[in-house]
């Protein structure tokens, strides 16, 4: 470890334990793992505990340990962190409840526990602790599943119970550092990130967490990460939370905060997974194989079943099975029966089962063709390993095009049960990767695959919060539709020629100034959306089509917006702008109109925002190709519908903006430009 202020803690040389019940454990542990440290135990009464001789104070320790686990009630781990801090200790783990989880009562007495701690570092309260593998040491109150290892991925858990899980897997994955978190007195996820990424013998970091407070420190962490090309992978749970404030405006409808997640890992290129086995699967495939250089994946099976199943599976992702070219299919159908269709996924079929050599040439003749990776789906019979033999030669054939390839592969197998232990151990030392689930690993290629395009970029944007402020305290100013458009014109966004009136006589001389077609609105900024209520006439070509809309709609409201029809419109999107506690301003483009939660196509971006970022955005949506110029027709004016974003973006910038809705942006032909048809703006004053 490096110069950490957790590194004397989570890589001790020796240890105090305090307390008896689960103390015991956490020296039980380290000894089971072979800990050669010093480990010293404290409690008042015993003489000693798992064979190590008691201590009656912490006073009396012979000298400060770099490391304690604190096993006692909540008021004394308060008492224990005050002495340990006193005599120099390295950090504590405190195991006890009884603090934030509490309420206001466990909030007082969380904070006379960082009060306490002062500058030593504490892992909980309200945790397990962590197990390090790779220097032995377990300070833990529970059996676990870790094995010792040189070499790993670091797992950090805001559950005790679900970290104690994942030690228990048996699926290959090598743990070299299980870190529970419980309430964060004073070292977060963020600190426990930077503290691992020192060691050089952490190859991922997996994550489940529930929620992120430090989102400032979280990015500088995370972008540290991707500089020492080590990937995290996420398990963020909340995905089903429901807000329960009322959508003031489309945008608000559009989003929640769990999405901006998903947004804000893509970014720093975290793997974000739904379940335990996806995320041990994730971190397996890269702590053996690393990042895939492509997307061009190949598999291989003895079944036409599997072949299909696989080739269903992988639809929609961003890795694929490329169709092989005639000189491949060629070398792959010289080594295999005349029967055998040559594809990808290939359909090996049983003629050579058996055969080491001749599989192997056919395994290595696929694997020739450049990919990324290359999947052998087997799953072995149950029996006794003489019962498997033909099975393990097929694994050696693999093995052997591995060798003559450089390729990197994967051995699949559909269900856990269906690869032995023994095989497990033998992928790992071939570097072959024995994954589980054949779902889940197409879902951990293309994990690895996009973390490696990550790689690619010259940098990563770290998080530019804007306005993160406090919007219930605050009084609220809802800007009625022409100011807000007025505002927004200052900033460059385009809006239609027009003017507030307050008779229909005055609503006639505007469209003869401004030409017909008009469009007449009711004029209130209570009314956020005016089109539900009947509150918009469009398309009034004529001074007795205005009398009548004018008449019917100041009969709702005393003031009338009078503006130009835009006709020859390509496409209509929204852009808006909502506010998240966490990350502050963010923004919405989609497909707009009347029908733009129906459709359900919008991109979120987070701050700071660029012009590529906005075109990939647009990029991505459902209209992006009716703004490209589907089948022959017209396209919109892209560049002006970032011109209309990146305006947007500078209006933010300089307001305290709670809620911001352009729908519908109206996108004319390339080289018209953009005009914002309907603007909501609500600002903190």
């Amino acid at each position: 470890m490096g110069d950490s202020n957790l590194s004397r803690l989570i890589s001790p040389k020796s240890v105090v334990v305090i307390g008896n019940k689960g103390a015991d454990f956490a020296i039980k542990e380290s000894h089971r793992m072979g800990f050669n440290g010093l480990i010293w135990s404290v409690h008042p009464y015993k003489e000693s505990i798992e064979g190590v001789k008691c201590y009656k104070t912490i006073k009396e320790l012979p000298y400060p340990p770099d490391a304690a686990f604190i096993a006692v009630n909540a008021e004394s781990s308060i008492i224990a962190v005050r002495e340990l801090n006193e005599i120099g200790c390295g950090g504590s783990v405190v195991y006890a409840s009884g603090f934030e989880e509490l309420g206001i009562e466990g909030i007082a007495r969380n904070e006379r526990l960082t009060e306490a701690a002062g500058s030593m570092p504490i892992i909980g309260p309200n945790c397990y602790g962590f197990i390090n593998s790779l220097d032995r040491v377990a300070l833990w109150p529970d059996v676990h599943g870790c094995e010792v290892v040189d070499r790993g991925v670091a797992i950090i858990t805001q559950s005790g119970n679900i970290g104690l899980n994942m030690t228990m897997q048996s699926v290959g994955l090598p743990i070299a550092f299980m870190f529970t978190v419980g309430n964060q007195a004073n070292t977060c996820v963020s600190d426990i990130i930077n503290a691992i990424l020192e060691d050089d013998r952490v190859c991922a970091i997996g994550l489940h967490i529930e929620g992120i407070d430090d989102i400032e420190d979280f990015d500088v962490a995370a972008r540290k990460s991707i500089q020492r090309k080590i990937p995290i992978v996420a398990i963020k749970s909340g995905r089903t939370d429901t807000s329960s404030q009322i959508a003031l405006s489309h945008t608000s409808s559009l989003t929640g905060s769990d999405q901006l997640f998903d947004v804000y890992f893509k970014r720093l290129g975290i793997a974000r997974v739904d379940t335990v086995p996806e995320l041990l699967e994730t971190l397996k495939l890269l702590s053996v194989l690393g990042p895939i250089q492509n997307n061009r994946v190949a598999s291989m099976s003895c079944s036409g079943g599997e072949a299909g199943m696989m080739a269903d599976l992988i639809e929609g992702m961003d890795v694929y099975f490329p169709a092989l070219d005639d000189d491949h299919k060629c070398r792959i159908k010289s080594t295999l029966n005349e029967f055998v269709e040559v594809n990808n996924p290939l359909d090996y079929h049983t003629f050579v089962w058996g055969d080491r050599d001749r599989t192997a040439a056919c395994f290595k003749e696929m694997m020739s063709g450049g990919f990324g990776a290359t999947i052998l789906l087997l799953d072995w019979p149950k029996g006794n390993k003489s019962d498997q033999q033909d099975w393990d030669i097929t694994f050696d054939a693999l093995s052997d095009a591995v060798l003559v390839t450089g390729g990197k592969a994967i051995v699949l197998a559909s269900i856990a049960d269906c690869m032995p232990k023994r095989i497990i151990k033998k992928c790992i030392r071939h570097g072959i990767a024995p994954m589980i689930g054949l779902d889940a690993c197409l879902r951990s290629l293309q994990h690895a695959y996009r973390y490696t395009e990550l790689l690619k970029n010259d940098s990563v944007k770290g998080i530019g919060a804007i306005n993160r402020i406090d919007c219930i305290n605050k009084s609220q100013n809802i800007i009625n539709e022409f100011d807000g458009k007025k505002l927004l014109f200052e900033y460059g966004l385009n809006i239609p020629n027009g003017e507030i009136v307050t008779s229909t006589e005055q609503a006639l001389e505007v469209a003869e100034k401004i030409n017909y077609p008009v469009v007449v609105k009711v004029s209130d900024e209570e009314l956020t959306h005016k089109s539900d209520i009947g509150g918009v006439k469009l398309n009034i070509n004529n001074s007795e089509m205005l009398t009548l809309a004018a008449n019917e709609l100041l009969k709702t409201g005393p003031n009338l917006l009078v503006e130009s029809m835009v006709e020859g419109v390509i496409a209509e999107l929204i852009i808006g702008i909502d506010f998240d506690p966490l990350f502050g301003n963010f923004l919405v483009i989609g497909s707009g109109g009347i029908f733009v939660e129906l459709m359900n196509d919008s991109a979120l971006l987070l701050f700071p925002i660029d012009r590529n970022d906005v075109y990939s955005a647009i990029s991505e949506l459902k209209v992006y190709p009716l703004l490209n110029g589907y089948r022959g027709r017209p396209s919109g004016d892209i560049e002006a519908v970032i011109d209309a974003v990146m305006a947007v973006v500078d209006f933010v910038k300089d307001k305290e903006v709670v809620e911001l809705d352009i729908n519908p942006l109206l996108v004319l032909p390339k080289g018209k430009g953009v005009i914002a048809a309907d603007v909501l703006v609500k600002l903190n004053i």
